[in-house]
């Protein structure tokens, strides 16, 4: 029952109990509302072949740490708040669940609203981020999750409550879309069978987080070592030194345009276009000189200073 309302949902394990390794390895068996917008390509902290790897174990299983605590400390006060300032009862779920035709899409509700087929997903964000959630907007990565959680439990909405800086509190409404709900599962669909099933990788994508994979996976290389390379790397460097070629041409015309808009302010700190204010201000910083360090201070100089290594990627 969902707030007095049967789920379409199936149990596929109890939580109320359960030690977090064991959640994390059932959470392989399919895919969970935070794997979704990595899967479509919208998350920039995960990439699909993060999600890929996660699902074969062959990634290291993420640790705890401070933003992960405090968001599930404080899951229960948004809940709390949530209810003062709706009047909406809710309770916890305390399972995962699963879709009972798709099996691979599951669910980790955060609450259920009493009486109605509706969830709730409870949600902190740093003060950086307000500007995401103004008007109506829902940040992509959470409305995917709560459309995902919508389709496995045939929830007609979900609520979403953030606690925005410690001090802003934000919630909103959001209905159930059955045309992104057929786009979740399909993506879903082709990810879990065409990818995970048969254990083939998706493609890397250019993301922040595919490159940090790249980094951990191949920290570093072999000395004089080579590896002939497939047919298809030839139009790959092709492309690249033409998209390299046009990143050049534009960037030279946006410095262009910049320069001139900088002769045009001179020694005034700001100026204003009908549309537009343009800054162009003196900013004062303090660095630290390490040549000059190492020269008159080399006790200090190497005390403080660790040897970093890093791969330099580079065509010829």
């Amino acid at each position: 029952m969902i707030g007095g309302y049967e789920m379409a949902a199936e149990i596929l394990a109890i939580t109320k109990d359960i030690e977090r390794n064991e959640w994390l390895e059932l959470r392989k068996q399919g895919i969970g509302g935070s794997d979704v917008s990595a899967i479509a390509g919208l998350n920039k902290w995960r990439s699909p072949i993060q999600v890929y790897m996660d699902k074969l174990g062959e990634l290291e299983e993420t640790e705890m740490n401070e933003k992960m605590y405090w968001g599930t400390r404080l899951e229960d006060l948004v809940a709390d708040e949530f209810s003062k300032r709706t009047g909406l009862k809710v309770r916890r779920r305390n399972a995962i669940l699963r879709h009972p035709e798709y099996q691979f899409m599951l669910a980790n509700l955060d609450r259920m609203i009493v009486g109605k087929n509706e969830l709730l997903e409870c949600k902190t964000a740093g003060e950086y981020a307000k500007g995401e959630w103004e008007g109506e907007d829902v940040p992509a990565p959470y409305l995917l999750q709560i459309q995902h959680y919508m389709a496995v439990t045939g929830a007609d909405a979900c609520w979403i409550a953030v606690l925005i800086g410690g001090s802003n509190f934000i919630y909103k409404r959001i209905e159930r879309d059955e045309e992104l709900i057929q786009y979740l599962i399909d993506i879903e669909k082709n990810f879990w069978e065409n990818h995970v099933l048969k254990r083939i990788p998706p493609e890397l994508d250019g993301s922040e987080a595919s490159s940090e994979l790249l980094k951990q996976l191949h920290p570093i290389s072999e000395p004089n070592s080579e590896i002939e390379l497939p047919s298809e790397a030839d139009s790959m460097i092709v492309a690249i030194k033409q998209l390299k070629s046009d990143i050049d041409e534009l960037t030279l015309q946006k410095d262009s345009y910049e320069n001139q808009l900088k002769a045009m302010i001179g020694d005034f700190e700001t100026g204003i276009a009908s549309e537009h204010i343009v800054t162009w201000k003196s900013i004062i910083s303090n660095r630290i000189d390490p040549e000059n360090l190492k020269k008159d201070h080399p006790d200090i100089y190497f005390k403080y200073t660790k040897p970093s290594i890093s791969r330099r990627f580079q065509i010829k």
